[in-house]
């Protein structure tokens, strides 16, 4: 009976220790967005999206505005923020072929990260697009929409 117990403690050990490791692996798995270590300098492009020509990553990934986002501060957090990752920085944004540098910028979010913003819109990814070029995000909520090379948002869908 003495012999089973410290071998009960140690299963209980390496049961709460392998469900931790598992646990962290998945969140980071589900994340979408890139760090900004990553990816430096962060560069914004044009593609053919689904649903038109819209901002993009440098892999195609596009990028959407959120209509509650006023003066280039972003208002998405929690449970918001893990749907919409936010597409960050952690050093220098350069504008892609067809793209106004003067639009390009950066705020800081209240978690102390610098976002990527154009016009007056910071830029998020939705988690529901895994391929280049995808807009499943488009219209959502009646508040999510990509954005154009002019700055402003992607209202109607072809």
């Amino acid at each position: 009976m003495r012999t089973r117990a410290p071998l009960t403690a140690i299963a209980a050990l390496f049961v709460l220790t392998a469900c931790s490791t598992g646990a962290s692996d998945d969140s980071a798995a589900q994340d979408p967005s890139p760090s900004p270590a990553e990816i430096d300098p962060v560069e914004i492009s044009l593609v053919e999206s689904e649903v038109g020509t819209a901002l993009a990553d440098a892999e195609g990934r596009v990028l959407y505005g959120f209509t509650k986002d006023k003066d280039a501060e972003s208002v998405c957090e929690a449970d918001c923020i893990a749907t919409w990752p936010a597409l960050t920085t952690a050093g220098d944004v350069e504008p892609g072929e067809g793209l106004d540098a003067s639009l390009l910028g950066t705020t800081e979010r209240t978690d102390g990260v610098t976002q990527v913003t154009y016009g007056e819109w910071p830029l998020y990814y939705y988690v529901g697009d895994v391929l280049p070029e995808e807009s499943n995000g488009q219209g959502l909520d009646g508040e999510w929409s990509l954005v154009a090379a002019d700055g402003t948002l992607v209202k109607d869908v072809p």
